[in-house]
């Protein structure tokens, strides 16, 4: 029923590691940076900071990170992150197809832009031609508040759904890249409806094999975004839609990327890793259940363990809820158990419990 998404390269260029999307490579987690870079290129306090984040982003499981472009300082800046990284880097370009060309000068894996606001078919040409040159992709990034005019009337009259008219957005943006025979580009159709982007999505899969970037744009905070995102990921994703996914969240980059990694882990297309399971606590609470997996939660999804995790409020419930878990911590009254598939192997002060639980994590 749908087509089955062409293999495209992303990154590869110096140092920059190389990621394969479509086909049946897996599915990628991408984040956007929150923040201005424009003076990072002459502040080395501020670049240093930057490299740290996206190193830690990336042992969170971020595989691509994406960063707006809105001046030229800023396209210097990227240059210079992108080459003291192994991330493949996306350069979220508007309207000016000369801030591409200067990305492009250094090993950024990506051009974000929709040639419909580039400009004229030469400036198009010019960015398509310096990323063949330069071995880089190109993002196709179309969203409800970017579709061309006469598509925009069709819906304000009542004579075309808006999903169709992402669809039918994405698809002219791809005629362009197409006719200048260059095939190393994604798509994104994204409303901050679930609805419409599923539709939307599907309905393009249905005709093109262009791999996919899906995602619910502003999808909103914390909570509201979670839930809208994992509802439109997991249905397209069980249909084999999308090659990489963002969750675009009101809220950190961590946040973003925990979450796609979660999402994918419970669709079955991100195996291993450390699997955490908590307890949501209640009046029965006898140990901080919530600061325990706040201390713990980045390290634990960091290490490469292919293993259950639980942390759990009470020793009434602990042990017997985690007993699937290879590894538990539960308390009360001042103490802490650690348990192992159920069997508690040590009591302790629980103010000795995240040292003792760092000595038992470390023994697997």
């Amino acid at each position: 029923m749908f087509k089955t998404p062409r293999e495209v390269k992303i990154g590869g260029i110096g140092d920059v590691s190389q990621i394969k999307m479509g086909l049946n490579h897996p599915v990628t987690i991408q984040t956007m940076w929150k923040e201005g870079i424009d003076d990072a290129a002459e502040n080395s306090s501020k670049m240093d900071s930057i490299l740290a984040k996206i190193a830690e982003l990336k042992t969170l499981g971020c595989d691509i990170i994406r960063f707006a472009v809105p001046d030229m300082k800023s396209a210097a800046s990227l240059c210079k992150i992108a080459s003291c990284t192994s991330v493949p880097l996306v350069a979220d370009i508007h309207f000016d197809y000369k801030l591409a060309l200067e990305c492009l000068n250094g090993p950024v894996s990506v051009i974000r832009i929709n040639p419909g606001n580039i400009g004229s078919f030469d400036r198009v040409k010019a960015v398509v031609d310096k990323c063949r040159e330069r071995g880089a992709a190109i993002r196709i990034g179309v969203n409800t508040g970017s579709l061309p005019s006469d598509l925009e009337k069709q819906v304000e009259e009542g004579t075309l759904d808006r999903s169709t008219a992402l669809a039918r957005t994405a698809m002219r943006e791809a005629e362009v890249f197409e006719k200048l025979n260059f095939y190393n580009y994604v798509v994104s159709m994204k409303a901050s409806s679930v609805e419409e982007t599923i539709l939307a999505n599907e309905a393009f899969a249905k005709i093109c094999d262009v791999p996919l970037h899906i995602g619910v744009t502003e999808a909103g905070p914390l909570i509201t975004g979670i839930v809208k995102s994992t509802l439109a990921f997991s249905h397209l994703l069980r249909e084999g839609i999308g090659s990489t996914i963002r969750v675009s969240l009101s809220s950190s980059p961590e946040n973003e990327v925990i979450t796609g990694r979660e999402i994918l882990h419970e669709c079955g297309l991100r195996k291993g890793g450390v699997n955490i399971v908590s307890c949501p606590r209640c009046g029965r609470i006898g140990f901080d259940v919530h600061s325990f997996v706040d201390r713990w939660q980045k390290k634990l999804i960091a290490m490469d363990k292919n293993i259950t995790i639980a942390v759990m409020g009470c020793v009434v419930n602990g042990p017997g809820e985690g007993k699937h878990a290879d590894l538990g911590i539960a308390g009360g009254g001042g103490k802490c158990i650690i348990f192992k598939k159920g069997k508690i192997i040590r009591t302790i002060d629980e103010k000795d419990a995240d040292t003792v639980f760092e000595q038992e994590l470390n023994s697997f």
